[in-house]
């Protein structure tokens, strides 16, 4: 089980007046952020049993699974599967999970402290702390918008909506309504593109119970370039994605080469070919881009790109500090990686072997990523999945292959169990309950079909992982459902093969 801590280390004490302490006899490797990199790195340490006690430190309790938030936000997933505690994950007696707010870095002094005065000192380094949302000094775009960072972000913002929608129904002066019923979304990149699909089957979805009228319904996406998705990884969907977006319930509004100007409590104020408007909104949601993290900017390093980002070596290591890794928002390699969950957990399964490496005064290896496609969301029980950059698929079989995938992402099979377990149940009741949507039956049956084929896809692939990853707690967990027995004798007879 992993251990907590908040006040104190058994090794690592800090005073205000002589620093860290630390006891030459115990060596420490402190990873800085529980995103994918720090938490996939601490996970894979306690896989490989690295040697070193690992602290890891966030400011929040919960491992945020940012690429279902959209799935948290309309219910279509629970809180434990999108938003999970790292107590939970980290089921590692190796790994001492502190939560805080990082204050400083001391490189030279090796040394992190915390807001709340306490310090650690370490040997070995990984910063993972990822970036910050870029508000490009916009007037009340900060204060006024709303964001998708983590679970209380997809809360606060659903809890948010449905009262403006409940306030609406109830508003009989026309323009006050249509205010309360148009929602603004700044930046057409995946994240604006995501929740501007997710709206749009949502909001009408939400309205329409309560008797609205969902033709009432504007979801605006303001786009300073010319064409969404722009220079991203996801660049090779926009067609597929434009035509998901023409089908939703609601159709969103893309406003191309549209500057904002300022946010109000009430509106937004753009310009577009020269022009200053403006649009009556109840929300608006921020979809920008991103910046350097403050505390990387504040490192003592010169070796960085033009966004601020660490250069890094091949191996992840800091050129200056080769105890110190750095993966993810926070570096760069020659070009720049997408910002992807793909890209952290294959970055942190690299840095942990390198760490075990330096461990073992073994010679340390490139961390590789392999870039396996891109997945988007694309609505309400709706995606697309473009496999290698090769296959491309799409609809609900696009969204069953998207959220499975991610499901499967993180080295903890006993969580990933579970939480795909309840997606895989819920998916396929939702689907198929009196209450659904009707569909004719001869599509039914194939649809059926076709979801079965994809969710036995993704339980079988599931449970082998499990199995490779932690044989004998697979084993002590599902004896009694005969899992084991049926999965070694299929396996013996293809061996026989």
């Amino acid at each position: 089980m992993v251990r907590t801590e908040g006040f104190r280390s058994a090794n690592q004490t800090c005073t205000l007046s002589l620093g860290c302490l630390m006891d030459s006899s115990t060596r420490s490797t402190v990873i800085l952020g529980g995103g994918f990199v720090g938490l996939f790195t601490a996970l894979h340490l306690c896989h490989k049993r690295y040697s070193q006690p690992i602290i890891l430190i966030d400011q929040a309790e919960r491992f945020v699974f940012k690429p279902l938030l959209y799935e948290l936000l309309s219910s279509e997933m629970t809180t434990n599967q999108v938003w999970p505690r790292f107590t939970e994950l980290l089921n590692c007696d190796a790994v001492t999970f502190v939560q805080g707010r990082v204050a400083a870095i001391d490189l030279e002094k090796q040394e992190i402290k915390l807001g709340s005065n306490l310090c650690y000192a370490y040997d070995r380094l990984v910063l993972g702390l990822g970036s910050t949302a870029n508000y490009f000094g916009i007037p009340g775009a900060h204060e006024q918008t709303f964001s998708l960072r983590d679970g209380s972000d997809a809360i606060a913002l659903a809890q948010h909506l449905r009262a403006r929608l409940q306030q609406a129904s109830q508003t009989r002066d026309r323009q006050q309504r249509q205010a309360l019923l148009t929602t603004v979304i700044v930046g057409a990149g995946p994240a604006g593109i995501e929740m501007a699909a997710t709206l749009g089957d949502l909001l009408p979805e939400w309205y329409r119970k309560l008797n609205g009228d969902i033709d009432e319904i504007r979801i605006v996406v303001l786009n300073r370039s010319e064409q969404i998705l722009k220079g991203d990884l996801n660049g090779k969907l926009r067609e597929t994605t434009l035509q998901a977006l023409d089908s939703r319930t609601v159709r969103p509004e893309i406003l191309a080469k549209a500057t904002v100007q300022k946010v109000l409590p009430d509106r937004v104020m753009y310009q577009q070919a020269g022009t200053d408007h403006e649009i009556p909104a109840a929300t608006v949601v921020w979809a920008a881009g991103n910046e350097v993290h403050p505390l990387i900017k504040s490192l003592p390093v010169e070796e960085r790109d033009r966004a601020g980002r660490l250069k890094v070596l091949p191996t992840l290591q800091l050129p200056a500090f080769s105890n110190v890794f750095a993966a993810g928002d926070v570096s760069i390699l020659d070009e720049p990686l997408p910002a992807t969950a793909q890209v952290a957990y294959q970055q942190g399964a690299g840095i942990a072997h390198n760490l075990v490496a330096l461990a073992q005064n073994a010679p340390l290896k490139p961390a590789k990523v392999s870039l396996r496609g891109t997945l988007m969301k694309l609505g309400l029980r709706e995606g697309a999945a473009y496999l290698f950059d090769k296959v491309l698929i799409s609809g609900r079989a696009g969204h069953l292959m998207r959220q499975g995938t991610y499901l499967e992402l993180l080295p903890n099979p006993v969580h990933n169990f579970k939480a795909t377990i309840e997606w895989l149940t819920e998916e396929v009741f939702q689907a198929h309950s009196p209450a659904a949507r009707p569909q004719p039956a001869p599509a039914g049956r194939f649809k059926w079909v076709g979801d079965g084929l994809v969710v036995t896809a993704a339980a079988a692939s599931l449970l082998l992982f499990w199995r490779t990853v932690e044989p004998v707690t697979f084993t002590r967990t599902l004896e009694p459902t005969g899992i084991p027995t049926v999965l070694n004798y299929l396996q013996g007879s293809q061996a026989s093969e």
